[in-house]
């Protein structure tokens, strides 16, 4: 059993504080560049201006606003993905810098200071390297299944809300598509082992489906529960009620372990990560995978353990709202301090738990997890209907007398 000592603890606070410093930067300057390239003023004028114009003109400005709006979200979407794939880099680094600290090694220290270039030298060499193709492989599907993966994990950034109006696609129900796009994600595994016509792939991408599938419907029955709470299928409506009463993660604490269990399953991470048992099925369900093709599911994978925390977040601890009264600019350092603290979890996680057997994994799921969370949700239902609505005091105090008793 490997144990932690000052030196080990005080390299993982080290690159704890640099990884928070990096993501931090990052988004800033995404934030800066946003607002330089907004164009409130521009509308307003044209919206008080547009009844004097004849109607060629009328055309040519409404043309040349659709036009800015392309070129407008392709930057939005630009400054959000950029920052986001140096994060994962950097993410990988300092996983494996926290692993080596509680394992007593240095970890990656070659590659630039301290290692700070070992993720730009590993993508370099993933991107520089011959893609190997199997004859036996069906090559078109074998092509589009890492590129629906991170393309599906890209499109989930476009509807999380960093502050009051950092957001891309704001709607209504951005929690139910966020949740469908999730569940999309398990067609790029599927269509991956399938494609490789190999049967240690196919055998990992049957793994991967069953436990996808198995901890979907309790993240499902949680999901629904924040729903009755809140009326909404909004994630910043979920932040607001929590900004005026208290958080989530306080009021339905019971929900928490599973959540984060569930999440730790849907993202195929220790000690959840039966798909990729080397000892059963060699590599899981990319195996036949290499260079270039492989780091598309390598980001896709990491992008999701990104996104995943990201969600947990605004679920329970109350997304950037913060208890103490602080200036609107340090909303975003706020939220990405918790994040990475989740992050942080996963990786400890990671470091500290042996693999579970897979009929264990399977029960958990199905046999606890499951009926938990729907007398959960059936119980908060209950208390919704009884006391109409959230905002009532006494409907708190009942659910926390629960969680004394859970």
């Amino acid at each position: 059993m490997p144990q932690l000592d000052k030196v080990g603890f005080s390299q993982i606070v080290y690159w704890f504080i640099i990884l928070i410093f990096v993501f931090y930067s990052l988004f800033y300057l995404q934030y800066l560049i946003w607002l330089i390239i907004l164009k409130k003023q521009f509308l307003t004028f044209l919206k008080n201006k547009i009844q004097n114009l004849n109607i060629t003109i009328i055309i040519f400005l409404i043309s040349n606003v659709l036009f800015t709006n392309i070129i407008y979200f392709s930057l939005l979407t630009l400054l959000t993905l950029i920052p986001l794939l140096i994060t994962i880099a950097f993410y990988t680094l300092a996983e494996r810098k926290i692993i080596a600290a509680i394992q007593r090694r240095k970890g990656p220290n070659v590659i630039g200071f301290l290692g700070f270039l070992q993720p730009f030298a590993d993508g370099l060499k993933l991107l520089l390297k011959e893609i190997i193709l199997p004859g036996c492989v069906n090559t078109l599907i074998f092509l589009i299944a890492p590129i629906l993966t991170l393309s599906l994990s890209f499109l989930n950034w476009s509807l999380i809300s960093f502050s009051f109006y950092d957001v891309i696609s704001d709607i209504n129900l951005n929690l139910l598509v966020l949740f469908i796009l999730s569940s999309l994600g398990i067609y790029g595994i599927i269509l991956a082992g399938w494609a490789s016509n190999s049967r240690y792939p196919f055998l990992g991408a049957l793994r991967s489906a069953s436990q996808i599938i198995s901890y979907e419907v309790s993240l499902t029955i949680i999901f629904l529960t924040f729903i009755f709470i809140c009326n909404s299928f909004n994630l910043n409506d979920f932040i607001y009620i929590q900004q005026q009463n208290i958080w989530f993660g306080i009021l339905l604490s019971p929900l928490i372990i599973i959540f984060i269990i569930s999440i730790l399953a849907e993202t195929n991470r220790a000690p959840f990560d039966l798909p990729e048992a080397e000892a059963e099925i060699v590599a899981g369900y990319n195996l036949e995978y290499s260079s270039i093709i492989f780091a598309i599911f390598f980001l896709g994978e990491y992008c999701n353990i990104i996104l995943i925390s990201t969600l947990f977040v605004i679920l329970f601890l109350g997304g950037w709202s913060s208890f103490f009264l602080i200036n609107y600019y340090f909303l975003e350092g706020i939220f990405i301090l918790k994040i990475l603290f989740i992050c942080f979890l996963f990786v400890l996680i990671r470091a500290t738990f042996p693999r579970l057997r897979y009929d264990q994994l399977i029960k958990l799921g199905w046999k606890i997890f499951l009926p938990f969370t729907t007398g959960f949700c059936c119980y908060c239902l209950f208390l919704k209907l009884t006391f109409n609505g959230f905002n009532n005091l006494q409907l708190f105090y009942f659910l926390e007398f629960t969680n004394l008793i859970i």
